[in-house]
């Protein structure tokens, strides 16, 4: 597994980007499976850097691009001059090094969307103000030929996304290796907007202003539907976590859905329904089964009530995100 960058090598590159003069206080931070993150300090003055990892932080062999970090700074600037309170600031970056800087955002008053879902504040507007964020950046880039060039990264987008999480399932499903290969290849043939690909409420900070989204590090050109389905994914999962939350929770899908698809000006919103609701299925047995199982799910009778829901919807897809979630409510209902 590829080290972090020792402190001086870490302040060089700082200091080449014009950030730091002197020797700042560094705190390594939690940075999730993918990468290294480090808060910085010097002289009152407070900041975050970034850097990718080759091999990602699970049990599985699970590696990836490390390029994909100057991908992320690429789609944070793009998605700033369109929805500027939605993402951080950056502040600079070094290719070489492999690293950026972006603007600290203090927890105090920019919570992480995850920890409010699992403490049971599941809060239907913002939700919506999610869908509407993502909705705004997918039609701002969509059909741009300029940003389809900028972001031709398949050869990142599969091994990080479609690989560990549709045909990683696949090999431990052989009787849905059919459609779920089907989805990983129609998937990375869809050249729409400009996507994020990790749309997940722990990349999510609760901000004064609103949505804050982090972790762009599988930006790709491709289906806006897939991050519609991926953050979806969450909104049913989290009620196997907080199960006394999950009347919110459903309510969240709902609003998100509505708000997304009512942002939703580059194709009829019928059509990236449609796909996102092939999708969701494949994406919610993924979590338990693929290269990256939720953390949360542990019991048998969770995964297989995963299973039990996921499966048919697989074999006859639905066209309507509704039917995965009615679908999902009626098996809490029985279990």
């Amino acid at each position: 597994m590829p080290q972090p960058p020792e402190p001086a090598e870490l302040v060089d590159a700082l200091r080449r980007m014009g950030l730091v003069a002197g020797s700042p206080a560094l705190e390594p931070l939690t940075g999730g499976v993918s990468s290294d993150i480090w808060r910085v300090e010097e002289a009152g003055r407070v900041f975050v850097v970034k850097r990718a990892l080759g091999k990602l932080r699970v049990a599985a062999d699970w590696r990836a691009p490390v390029e994909r970090n100057r991908y992320e700074v690429a789609w944070m600037r793009e998605a700033s001059a369109i929805v500027p309170d939605a993402v951080p600031a950056i502040l600079g970056d070094d290719p070489a090094a492999g690293l950026f800087a972006m603007a600290w955002l203090a927890p105090q008053e920019h919570p992480v969307w995850k920890s409010l879902l699992h403490g049971g504040h599941a809060d239907p507007a913002f939700a919506a103000r999610v869908g509407t964020v993502l909705a705004a950046i997918h039609s701002a880039t969509a059909g741009r030929a300029d940003v389809a060039a900028r972001f031709a990264t398949d050869h990142i987008f599969h091994p990080i996304r479609l690989e560990p999480y549709l045909e990683a399932t696949a090999l431990r499903h052989p009787a849905l290796a059919g459609p779920l290969m089907e989805l990983s290849r129609a998937t990375l043939a869809t050249k729409i907007a400009l996507v994020h690909g990790d749309v997940s409420p722990k990349n999510i900070l609760a901000g004064p202003r609103g949505p804050v989204i982090l972790d762009a590090e599988c930006a790709w050109y491709g289906d806006p539907a897939f991050d519609l389905a991926f953050c979806l994914n969450h909104m049913l999962l989290k009620c196997l976590w907080t199960p006394s939350a999950t009347q919110g929770f459903l309510a969240c899908f709902d609003a998100l859905v509505a708000a997304y698809l009512a942002g939703v000006a580059f194709e009829p919103p019928t059509a990236t329904q449609a796909r996102a609701a092939a999708l969701l299925p494949g994406l919610f047995l993924a979590r338990v089964d693929g290269k990256s199982p939720v953390e949360y799910v542990r019991t048998q009778e969770q995964r297989d009530l995963v299973r039990a829901t996921a499966q048919p919807l697989l074999v006859d897809p639905p066209t309507r995100l509704a039917t995965v979630r009615d679908a999902w409510a009626a098996r809490l209902r029985g279990a």
